[in-house]
């Protein structure tokens, strides 16, 4: 289902205020993510913009965000336009390919659903509010029964192209990483990734697990302060730093073995593994560390439901239904870990908590013979002092 003009909720009555910033122009919203600063205006072409690449605008900090898409196009549910629009950023989309041609640092000035540049309205498009994003968001959820149709066709295609390599193993290639018997922690960018990472430090730190990152979850151990044992995925979205960290890397190939991120790798000196797949890049990773023999997977950032495939623009989910069938009880799913307890301790708390502290030293001090010598000292010592500026003072 796409949404009509007659779809989208009337924008109110009352005058938005005028947005002014420099323009950065990126066609692919990850990578202009890199480059924003707080003030300036994203102009990407992203249709349903997902809830990763919302997260990643918001903590670049832009002023706006003109879209050449539709934000939400009706396919399904996303909850990209809601977190912008949330966060205070200006949204307007549907701009049309004219908006792509914008120069870069070029001062735009946002005037409801206006793109104004030296005086002159370079395109125009829909400017969202929280009761646009909510009509959208609410057409949007009819098309899901479509989609998940969609889905199930796609899945068993997937399911008869890949059967041997998700239930039996065959094709999985030989690297030099061990897994026998070892934990692995998969960190792939997904939803709430680096709160997730933050929350399991103390298990990285006890037990030592197979650290790997799919593509920019490489970035996300390094970041961390870790160093990824593996690197897996296409290559589109880890940074070289990461690649050239000394970690094993496994490009993720087509199954007639092109691989786009191979000659990337290849530029930067190191020697990888090429796996061929059809599934997705998590799924892979995972059924390389199960055919290795590892003990435990426990995964960080991982998409397992209907609204986060369709998030990732993924046609079926059979590699990842399969995958974690095979696995069964070896994974652990992290995701999500970092919301499920937080610590709430005020400023008054650890106050209070500190002066306790205090007073229990000091009482177990006055109830020895030592604590009481020692406060007497103390007491003397202070008498000293009191005597010694009041001499100043009387003389």
């Amino acid at each position: 289902m796409i949404l009509r003009k007659s779809d989208r909720a009337p924008e109110p009555d009352a005058e938005l205020p005028q947005t002014v910033g420099p323009a950065r122009v990126g066609s692919r919203t990850k990578d202009l993510t890199k480059r924003l600063r707080a003030g300036d205006i994203a102009v990407i072409d992203h249709v349903d913009i997902d809830r990763v690449a919302a997260d990643a605008l918001v903590t670049a900090g832009p002023a706006a965000v003109l879209n050449a898409a539709r934000s939400t196009s009706g396919r399904y549910p996303n909850a990209g336009p809601g977190i912008l629009v949330e966060a205070g950023i200006t949204l307007v989309d549907d701009l049309g390919p004219a908006v792509m041609s914008l120069a870069e640092g070029a001062t735009v000035t946002i005037d409801e659903g206006r793109v104004v540049v030296d005086g002159v309205t370079v395109a125009e498009g829909t400017r969202q509010t929280a009761e646009t994003v909510a009509a959208e968001t609410a057409v949007a959820r009819e098309g899901l029964s479509a989609e998940i149709e969609n889905f199930a066709e796609n899945t068993m295609t997937y399911l008869r192209r890949e059967r041997d390599l998700l239930l039996d193993g065959v094709g999985v290639p030989d690297v030099r990483t061990s897994f026998d018997g070892r934990h692995v922690l998969i960190v792939v960018r997904g939803y709430h990734y680096r709160e997730d990472l933050a929350m399991l430090r103390s298990y990285i730190t006890e037990n030592r697990p197979v650290l790997v990152g799919v593509d920019g979850g490489a970035d996300a151990i390094v970041d961390a302060g870790w160093k990824p044992d593996m690197i897996v995925g296409d290559m589109d979205s880890v940074s070289d730093r990461a690649l050239s960290s000394g970690a094993e890397i496994v490009v993720h190939a087509y199954r007639d073995g092109n691989a786009p991120g191979l000659e990337r790798v290849r530029a930067l000196g190191v020697d990888p593994v090429v796996f061929p797949a059809t599934g997705t890049s998590e799924d892979i990773a995972m059924l390389l560390a199960d055919d290795k023999g590892a003990e435990l997977i426990v995964a960080v950032g991982t998409h397992a439901t209907l609204v986060e495939f369709l998030d990732k623009g993924r046609a079926g989910m059979a590699s990842t239904f399969l995958t974690r069938l095979r696995i069964g009880g070896k994974l652990v799913d992290a995701k999500g870990v970092s919301r499920l307890y937080r610590t709430r301790i005020s400023n008054l708390q650890l106050t209070l908590l500190t002066l306790a502290g205090i007073a229990a030293v000091v009482a177990a001090l006055w109830s020895t013979s030592v604590g009481q010598t020692f406060f007497g000292l103390v007491g003397a010592r202070i008498d000293d002092l009191v005597s010694w500026v009041g001499s100043l003072f009387g003389a």
